[in-house]
């Protein structure tokens, strides 16, 4: 992507006051939640200046509602963001998991607008499926990943050190660490092995003390935008259906954290963004 395309300036809400474009790095629109108004949801996120989104799978059903998705927005207009998508199956969803059907994935995920595997990892909160299965189809997508050459989105839930773990003893490369919620000492320690840190809707919430600790701590540079949409919203809409209209807000909150301008923010994150997924 051209350096030219950051500059560009559209009449939009956030463009209007930044002069500014968003990535979207985490979003899931095929969810049911947008099934009966998606493209004024869509005309809302360009509206706040959002010109890209990844759309994330998350289990089997997913997979070919996201390529959907991405072969129907393929080209950014006035009314919707551009999409690319992850493919991959989220850790709770596991247990639906076989060989055969981890082939089909990796088979649709070599089309070029599949840009990550994801997303997958650990969620020990839910503890369902066992920890031993999601150990174990975890372990099998960064494999897959690593053939694809592809990097990874990465779902990680009260699974702190085994996730690191894992990620150290069985993947050779980098990727997110989305919806970051553990400490800046561990940000740190992904940071120096070149993965980036998902920062959405929570870091608005007052009560988010490690995840502010973490903005303020690691290098801009390695930090991404995103609001695992229809999920998380950011204040003041909290508990309401968050979308990617929301990102200004969460910008915002991050450049009243770093000390600089939401024009910073949204500039830099665009640019990691683009790195992550090798746009």
């Amino acid at each position: 992507m051209s350096t030219e395309r950051f500059k560009v300036f559209r009449a939009c809400s956030l463009g209007d006051k930044y002069g500014i474009m968003i990535f979207e790095t985490h979003a899931h629109f095929d969810d049911d939640a947008f099934s009966e108004d998606l493209e004024e949801v869509l005309a809302q996120a360009r509206g706040a200046g959002v010109t890209q989104v990844v759309n994330i799978a998350s289990d089997v059903r997913s997979i070919d509602r996201c390529l959907a998705l991405t072969e129907r927005y393929a080209q950014e207009t006035d009314n919707h963001p551009a999409f690319l998508c992850a493919l991959g199956i989220h850790p709770t969803e596991c247990g639906e998991l076989t060989e055969e059907i981890l082939r089909d994935i990796e088979e649709k995920a070599k089309a070029q607008r599949v840009v990550a595997v994801g997303e997958i990892g650990l969620d020990y909160y839910w503890d369902t499926p066992e920890r031993e299965k999601q150990r174990k189809w975890f372990i099998r997508q960064l494999e897959m990943a690593m053939e694809l050459d592809k990097p990874v989105v990465i779902h990680s839930r009260e699974a702190a050190e085994e996730t690191f773990r894992i990620l150290e003893e069985h993947y050779h490369g980098t990727g997110v660490i989305h919806c970051y919620s553990y400490s800046a000492e561990m940000a740190k320690e992904y940071v120096k092995h070149g993965w980036f840190i998902g920062v959405g809707g929570v870091v608005t919430y007052r009560n988010a003390r490690k995840l502010k600790e973490t903005v303020e701590q690691v290098p801009l540079s390695q930090i991404v935008l995103e609001t695992d949409c229809p999920y998380l919203s950011p204040t003041p809409h909290r508990g309401k259906r968050n979308s990617s209209a929301n990102l200004p807000l969460v910008a915002e909150e991050i450049a009243r954290i770093r000390g600089i301008t939401a024009e910073e923010v949204c500039s830099i994150t665009y640019d990691n963004a683009c790195r992550l997924y090798r746009i």
